[in-house]
């Protein structure tokens, strides 16, 4: 079963992946998308690092 993922929170790895590429990612930034991926797998009762793998193949390998 595919892990669902909200727009806010891809839209946080999105902004995190930005930053990564350009070597500017702030601890802000970085807090910001792992508090989010703890509190969405709490509210949907997912492993919390599955959220965060799905997640970044989400964003980072779309075509995967």
């Amino acid at each position: 079963m595919a892990i669902e993922l909200s727009d806010d929170l891809i839209k946080l790895e999105e902004a995190a992946w930005a930053e990564i590429q350009a070597g500017q990612l702030t601890v802000e930034t970085a807090w910001a998308v792992q508090s989010a991926i703890t509190e969405h797998a709490e509210a949907t009762g997912e492993d919390r690092f599955k959220v965060e793998a799905a997640l970044k193949k989400h964003v980072r390998h779309p075509d995967a």
